[in-house]
């Protein structure tokens, strides 16, 4: 099984204590194609400008990325800058550039249509609902927001909240969602607007999963080298959906394992800027780090 995935797809300067690049290769559905592409077949869906770099392209083609929804058009592709200070988890944007990206209207090819693990990366609400109106009956849906949306475009985010399966989100956005400061209940506020499963991203302190039922905590792998965490949360979401469309299995005890893969593709991403922390893996160092993960956590009763 594969998986369909629709969001940006931008050229990203960034800044960090330890060093910087400029228009390298960034947006949502980059990252989260990269990191699925090391578990299952990846279709994105996205539009860049004439001016997106062919190398580029290319890369994706040498991953295996179906890139048939990839839209050129005239024009300037998506661009973003911001810069990072020693504490990674804060950043200044300094630019924002929609360019071509502002008219973007996502069409599912219809080879796609069929595409049972669908990834709705972190677009305006409503054109995520308008990619569930073009898939026919997706076995797994899951959905990433910002504190843009959830502030600006509020009702449409409840509308395809009601309409997905797995929310992925950030402590601060879920918090910002249910208007609650403690975490737990804000997880739990999430499902009540209709999702059977909140991931909430929790940064250098990893994710926690819940369901109705279970509540699942995992730490982040112990990275020694952290240059970028610019796309850290859309690979994890590549890992979490790639995994799951591997397997085909959304068994509770299959999306925790999910959970551990969303994990250590975010820890490849943050070691080197743009998608060169993911670039050239084997499948051997990502079941490397799994196990880490597994020991770093393990205890006896």
């Amino acid at each position: 099984m594969g998986v369909l995935v629709v969001g940006s797809v931008a050229l990203d300067s960034v800044k960090t204590p330890f060093g910087a690049v400029k228009d390298a290769l960034g947006g949502s559905a980059t990252f989260f194609s990269v990191a699925a592409s090391y578990f299952t077949d990846v279709s994105v869906v996205a539009v860049v400008g004439s001016d997106f770099p062919q190398k580029n392209i290319d890369f994706f083609d040498s991953l295996g990325i179906d890139t048939s929804g990839l839209t050129v058009e005239e024009g300037e592709t998506f661009r973003w800058a911001g810069v990072y200070g020693y504490d990674l988890n804060e950043r200044d944007t300094i630019e924002t550039r929609l360019n071509v990206f502002e008219g973007f209207k996502p069409v599912i090819p219809k080879s796609k249509v069929d595409s049972e693990f669908v990834f709705l990366a972190n677009i305006i609400p409503a054109l995520q609902s308008s990619v569930l109106d073009q898939v026919a009956k997706p076995e797994l849906v899951a959905c990433d927001t910002m504190d843009y949306y959830i502030d600006g475009y509020r009702e449409d985010l409840l509308k395809t909240m009601k309409r997905v399966d797995v929310m992925v989100l950030n402590d601060a956005e879920c918090r910002q969602l249910t208007d609650e400061s403690n975490l737990i209940k804000a997880a739990r506020g999430v499902l009540d607007l209709g999702p059977t499963t909140a991931i909430v991203k929790k940064g250098e302190h990893g994710a926690m999963m819940f369901t109705r039922d279970c509540f699942f905590s995992a730490p982040a792998y112990p990275c020694e080298s952290v240059f970028d965490p610019t796309g850290a949360g859309d690979s994890f979401a590549g890992g979490f959906m790639g995994h799951l469309a591997l397997t085909g299995d959304t068994s509770e005890s299959n999306i925790r394992r999910a959970v551990i893969y969303g994990t250590v593709m975010a820890s490849f991403c943050v070691e080197k800027f743009s998608v060169d922390g993911m670039t050239g893996l084997g499948r051997s160092d990502i079941e490397r780090r799994f196990r880490m993960l597994k020991q770093v956590s393990h205890f006896e009763p």
